[in-house]
């Protein structure tokens, strides 16, 4: 009896692996083609029928000359065929060539895989190119990725230092106020990860990545003020409502505008401040990891709306109803704690002397003014006109995020 080809399996049997042979033996041939099967485990004439069963092919029995070593003709069946009839490609695996809009059937298959037809519908509504992407992503995941650090090596936690109560009670208070910021930080895009059609995965990595980072910085403020005592400082109810806001902001885009160019944004520069004015080195370390952290949420968020400005000519409409609808919503509250303002003059300051505390307090007077240049350089980036950026830049909360 003929055969298209011939496999030998030797001793091995369809419990350790023969499948793998028979099935590489068939790839490629078409349907009616022929494969003659021989070998010597005890139980092939039971496994081998068994397998093409199961698998749509048929088995043809010669008699063999030597019945020591079993030999069997297994007939290709279509069935292999039948089950990929209709299978597609989901989009290219490169994001170089990103489909502008995947549609759902495509759902949690890898990008670029080949999806046997009849899976699920997963819906996702952040399912437009144009919603989510931005060019830099597949690189800034990769940077993000690569530069992770441990909180317990990567900070000097056994630095011996000692400072004096008020000006601990300064750097708790502050702790306090970044970690309520980071708590905010990291809710934000939790929330949208889940809503992104994973053929923009990039996107969905970066996001994950910058909740994982706002997570550690949560872990490192938080150690940072309780190293030398047991309680956090006070948390005030503006300030806690201004994060709330970015907390409810149900649009992808406006939420990173809100927070990551404005927000963040400010905070880079809060975080700088705090590297030069910290009194000890454990401080002064935390607020460096986290400002390169928080550097690329910015750069990100920029990316991402400096893309969806070129397709969407209402975007700039859209981010300044934004801004003056978390303006009217913010009209009656404090704005930044006090306790947080006193604080950061006691750092700047370093000092109780009058000139000290008057230094101190100019210091931070040029930090929310440099706060507002750098949100209106960015307005500007983002399109606006440099009259229209700075009036929107001050109704930015007083609360920096």
């Amino acid at each position: 009896m003929t055969a298209d080809v011939e496999i030998d399996l030797g001793g091995l049997g369809f419990g350790s692996g023969a499948h793998l042979l028979v099935q590489r033996a068939l790839a490629g041939l078409p349907p009616g083609a022929r494969v003659a099967v021989s070998g010597t485990d005890a139980a092939l004439g039971v496994h081998l029928p068994a397998w093409c069963r199961n698998r749509g092919h048929r088995v043809e029995w010669p008699d063999p000359a030597d019945r020591s070593r079993l030999v069997a003709v297994v007939v290709r069946g279509a069935a292999d065929d039948d089950r990929w009839f209709g299978a597609e490609r989901a989009g290219p695996a490169l994001p170089s060539a990103l489909s502008s809009r995947p549609p759902p059937r495509w759902g949690l298959g890898a990008r670029g895989a080949l999806l046997e037809a009849g899976g699920p519908e997963a819906r996702f509504d952040l399912d437009d190119r144009d919603l989510v992407w931005a060019d830099i992503a597949p690189a800034l995941y990769a940077q993000a990725a690569a530069r992770q650090w441990d909180p317990q090596t990567a900070v000097p936690w056994d630095d011996t230092f000692a400072l004096p109560p008020d000006v601990e009670a300064a750097v708790v208070q502050i702790m306090t106020y970044l970690v309520e910021n980071e708590q905010a930080a990291l809710v934000v895009p939790a929330r949208f990860i889940g809503r992104i059609h994973p053929h923009f995965r990039e996107v969905m990595q970066f996001l994950a990545v910058q909740v994982a980072d706002e997570a550690r910085h949560m872990e490192v403020f938080s150690r940072r003020a309780l190293l030398r005592g047991a309680e956090l400082g006070t948390s005030s109810a503006g300030g806690r409502q201004s994060l709330f806001t970015l907390v409810a902001e149900s649009d992808f885009a406006l939420a990173s505008f809100l927070l990551s160019v404005l927000g963040e944004g400010s905070f880079v520069d809060l975080l700088g401040f705090l590297v030069r004015h910290a009194p000890d080195p454990v401080t002064r370390r935390i607020c460096w990891l986290a400002m390169q952290d928080e550097r690329r949420h910015v750069v990100f968020g920029m990316a991402h709306l400096e893309h969806q400005a070129t397709v969407d000519p209402l975007l700039r409409d859209r981010l300044r109803a934004a801004i003056h609808r978390r303006h009217d919503a913010l009209a009656d509250t404090a704005g930044l704690n006090a306790d947080v303002f006193d604080a950061l003059v006691v750092l700047a300051a370093g000092g109780w002397d009058p000139d000290d505390v008057a230094a101190g307090f100019d210091h931070v007077r040029a930090l929310q003014q440099a706060m507002d240049q750098g949100r209106q350089r960015r307005l500007v980036r983002l399109g606006f006109r440099p009259d229209e950026a700075a009036a929107l830049s001050a109704l930015h909360t007083r609360n920096f995020m």
